[in-house]
C-alpha cells in the first residue's frame, strides 16, 4: 500500500486524549472497521489511503486485542482472512441455479439472438455489456451483511463449500456496508502480473507452471490449505446478486447497489440502448482488451430489465436473456528468427519457431510450433521470412502461413536436418511417419525429455519436479534415467542450486508417493512407441499387472479394440527389449507398485464411446475421460462412425465439424453431466 499522508480515522483515534476511556472491544471494533475499509479501498477502488506501515500497526495490534480476548473475535474479522486447513471439500446444494451462457462469435448471431428477446415486445430492449472474465464462477451469501458461505459453481446444482478460501481473498468482502442478506455471483481471477510472478518463484524451485492464469485461479482456489490461496493474490469481479422483495428494477441498477455493498465490480461495465450499441462495445474491446491486468475472453450481453429476463426464463442450461459473444483467435504477423530443433521422449526431432517478440493474445510470444519437417516444406517457411502466427484455442502459439514479400525468394530453403540436434547420431526415418528420429539411446535431450514425461500430470503426476530441475539432477549426474529419480535421497536434493529443506521434502515425498500409481499411469510413462494416455487406459482394463501385459503374446493385443496391429507390434517389441525389462525389473526392486484401477461406479455408459474436444468451463479433458471411464465408457482421440457422443467445450475445432457430417450425438458440457446425474 502506498504512502498517503491523508489522516486515517486511526490516526484521529491516536491523537484523541479520551484513548484510555474506549474498552477493548470499542478498540477492536474501531481497529476493524478501518481495516476493512483500507482494504476496500486498496482492493475494490484501487485507491489506498493508509501507509503499509499503518496498516501493519493496525493488523498487529488487533490480532493481539483478538488473542487476548476472544470473545471478541467475529467471523468479519480481517484476522479470519489468514486461512486454515481442511481435510476435504464439502459438496452443497445451490440455492439458485447458476446456469452456463450461450455463444455468439459473430455481429449476425448477436443480431439474431436480440431480435429473437425483442420478438414478443416489440420495441428495443436496452442492455447491458460487461467484459467476460476469464476465471472460475463462485456464489457468496450474506446474512446481514456477513459473509456466511461461498460455494464453487460445479455443475450448476451442486458445487463445492470452499468459504475458507474464499476470505482470504481481500476482494471479497467480509462485513458488507449495510447490513443486507442476499447472494452474487462473481468470478475469481488471478491478475497477471500475480500469474507471471507465480511462475517465476515455481521455475526457480521447480514447482508447478501454470498454463494460463485461470488455471493457476483454479489450483489455487481449490487447495485444502487455504494459506497457500492466500498467498496467491486472487481477486473477483462481481457480476450479479439475487435480490428478493427488492425495489431495484434493472440489472444496471443492481451492479450500482452492489458497488455501494462494498463489491468490486468491473469498471468496463456499459448500458447501451441497442444491439449496434452492444456490437460496438464488442468491436471496441476485441484489441483493447490485452490492456488490461487480467484475462477476459469475450463480453456477456445481458437484458437490462429484471422483469423481461424473467419473463424469458430460461432453456435447460442457459438464460434467454444473455449472451456471451467470444473474441476470435487474434492473429499477428512477425518475423522468423531462426527454427530450433528438440528431440522428444520417443526420440522425435521437433522443430520450434523462433520469434522476433510480438503480443498476441496479452502476452509476449516469442515462440511457435512448426509441427514437422513436412509442414515446414508445405508453407515453404524460410528463416527470414514474415510469417503469420495464431493462438490455438489461445493457448499454443503456431505457424499458419508465410506472409507475400518481395524478400522470400532470396532467402534460402530450409533443409531438414541430417543428425540429432543434442547428440549428433545419424538421424532416421520410420515406415509410415512423418518425422526424423534419434536412435541413440544415451541421447541427453532424448533422456531429460523422457523423464520429463514420466513426471508429467498424465503420466506418473510427480508434484515439483519440473524441465529446470530435471536438467540441473542430469547435469550434476545425479540421474541419468526414470529410475534414478527414485534412488534420490533427500541429501542428494539438498545439493542442488536454490534448493532448501521445505522443497527437498516436498520433492522427495512427491517421488515416493508416485510408486504408487494406478497401471494405466505407469503404462502411459513408460512411453511405448504408439501408446498414449487412451492406450494405457485400454491396456490396464485387458492387464491386472505390468507382468502380464509384459507376458502378452501379439495376437492376443492386435485382438483388443482399440489396439490393432502396428501397435500391437511396438507393444510386444518394447516387453522383449533387454534395455526395457532390466528397468522395469529395477523399478520394482525400489517399490514401484502400479494398483488395480478402481471398478467402475456404474455401467451406464457401458458400449458408449465418447470424444472430448474444446475446452470446459468446469473440468479439464482428463478430469472429463476419467468420469467417463469410471461410468463404463470409453474415450477416443478422433471421431468415427462408431462414436456414440462428442463431448465439446469452447473452440471445438475439426472433430466437432466432422462429427456434424457424420450426424453423431454432440453433448454440451451441461448435457453431459445431466446424463451423469441421470
Amino acid at each position: 500500500m502506498s504512502e498517503i499522508k491523508q489522516q486515517s480515522l486511526f490516526e484521529q483515534f491516536e491523537q484523541t486524549d479520551i484513548k484510555e476511556d474506549y474498552s477493548k472491544k470499542e478498540r477492536i471494533e474501531i481497529l476493524k472497521d478501518e481495516i476493512n475499509k483500507s482494504n476496500y479501498k486498496y482492493y475494490v477502488e484501487e485507491n489506498p489511503y493508509l501507509s503499509d506501515f499503518e496498516y501493519d500497526q493496525m493488523f498487529a495490534e488487533l490480532k493481539a486485542l483478538e488473542e487476548e480476548f476472544p470473545q471478541y473475535k467475529t467471523p468479519d474479522s480481517p484476522t479470519q482472512r489468514v486461512g486454515s486447513i481442511s481435510e476435504k471439500f464439502f459438496s452443497h446444494k445451490h440455492k439458485y441455479r447458476l446456469y452456463s451462457l450461450d455463444n455468439t462469435y459473430n455481429e449476425e448471431e448477436l443480431k439474431t439472438w436480440y431480435e429473437r428477446v425483442c420478438k414478443e415486445y416489440e420495441k428495443e430492449l436496452e442492455l447491458v455489456c460487461e467484459l467476460k472474465i476469464d476465471g472460475l464462477a463462485i456464489a457468496l451469501t450474506y446474512e446481514n451483511g456477513l459473509f456466511t458461505l461461498g460455494v464453487t459453481r460445479g455443475d450448476g446444482v451442486t458445487g463445492e463449500n470452499i468459504t475458507p478460501n474464499l476470505k482470504t481473498i481481500k476482494a471479497v468482502p467480509l462485513k458488507l456496508f449495510k447490513p443486507e442478506s442476499l447472494e452474487v455471483r462473481g468470478e475469481i481471477y488471478m491478475p497477471k502480473s500475480s500469474f507471471e510472478k507465480l511462475n517465476e518463484e515455481a521455475l526457480k524451485t521447480g514447482d508447478k507452471i501454470f498454463a494460463n492464469p485461470r488455471n493457476a485461479a483454479s489450483g489455487s482456489l481449490r487447495q485444502l490449505d487455504s494459506t497457500i490461496t492466500a498467498k496467491r493474490d486472487l481477486s473477483m469481479f462481481t457480476y450479479t446478486g439475487i435480490f428478493e422483495d427488492s425495489e431495484i428494477k434493472t440489472h444496471y441498477e443492481g451492479m450500482e447497489y452492489l458497488k455501494k455493498l462494498g463489491f468490486k465490480v468491473n469498471p468496463n461495465i456499459r448500458l447501451v440502448k441497442n444491439i449496434q450499441g452492444a456490437i460496438e462495445y464488442c468491436k471496441e474491446w476485441e484489441t483493447k482488451r490485452f490492456e488490461l491486468g487480467y484475462a477476459t475472453d469475450g463480453v456477456v450481453i445481458k437484458v437490462n430489465d429484471i422483469a423481461i429476463q424473467k419473463d424469458l426464463g430460461y432453456t435447460a442450461r442457459a438464460p434467454k436473456w444473455a449472451t456471451a459473444f467470444k473474441f476470435p483467435p487474434e492473429e499477428v504477423s512477425t518475423k522468423l528468427l531462426d527454427i530450433e530443433l528438440n528431440t522428444g521422449k520417443t526420440g522425435v526431432i521437433t522443430p520450434v519457431a523462433i520469434l522476433e517478440p510480438v503480443q498476441l493474445g496479452g502476452s509476449t510470444v516469442s515462440r511457435a510450433s512448426l509441427h514437422n519437417f513436412d509442414e515446414i516444406q508445405r508453407l515453404d517457411i524460410r528463416i527470414g521470412d514474415t510469417v503469420l502466427i495464431k493462438k490455438a484455442a489461445e493457448i499454443i502459439p503456431k505457424v499458419i502461413k508465410v506472409m507475400e514479400s518481395d524478400n522470400h525468394n532470396n532467402l534460402p530453403v530450409y533443409l531438414p536436418p541430417k543428425v540429432c540436434p543434442a547428440c549428433g547420431s545419424p538421424l532416421t526415418e520410420r515406415d509410415g511417419e512423418v518425422g526424423l528420429y534419434c536412435n541413440n539411446p544415451d541421447c541427453t535431450q532424448l533422456m531429460c525429455a523422457k523423464i520429463e514425461y514420466w513426471v508429467s500430470k498424465e503420466a506418473m503426476d510427480i508434484e515439483f519436479v519440473g524441465p529446470s530441475l530435471i536438467q540441473q539432477l542430469y547435469d550434476k549426474e545425479f540421474i541419468s534415467n526414470p529410475v534414478d529419480l527414485y534412488r534420490l535421497t533427500i541429501d542428494d536434493l539438498l545439493k542442488l542450486d536454490n534448493i532448501k529443506e521445505k522443497s527437498a521434502s516436498n520433492i522427495y515425498n512427491s517421488i515416493q508417493e508416485s510408486k504408487n500409481r494406478p497401471l494405466n499411469r505407469l503404462v502411459t510413462a513408460l512411453g511405448i512407441r504408439h501408446v498414449g494416455k487412451e492406450t494405457a487406459d485400454i491396456l490396464s482394463e485387458e492387464y491386472p499387472s505390468i507382468d502380464d501385459l509384459a507376458m502378452a503374446d501379439l495376437d492376443s493385443l492386435a485382438n483388443i479394440e482399440g489396439i490393432g496391429v502396428i501397435i500391437a507390434q511396438s507393444i510386444y517389441d518394447y516387453f522383449r527389449n533387454e534395455n526395457n525389462t532390466k528397468m522395469l525389473e529395477e523399478l520394482k526392486s525400489l517399490g514401484l507398485d502400479p494398483k488395480e484401477k478402481a471398478k467402475a461406479k456404474s455401467n451406464i455408459l457401458e458400449g458408449k464411446t465418447f470424444v472430448l474436444t474444446g475446452t470446459l468451463e468446469n473440468m479439464t479433458r482428463d478430469e472429463a475421460s476419467s468420469i467417463i471411464k469410471s461410468h463404463g465408457g470409453k474415450t477416443s482421440s478422433s471421431v468415427s462412425k462408431n462414436t456414440s457422443y462428442v463431448l465439446a467445450g469452447a473452440n471445438a475445432g475439426s472433430k466437432l465439424d466432422k462429427a456434424q457430417n457424420l450426424g453423431v450425438i454432440i453433448l454440451t458440457e451441461e448435457d453431459f453431466l445431466e446424463m451423469i446425474k441421470e
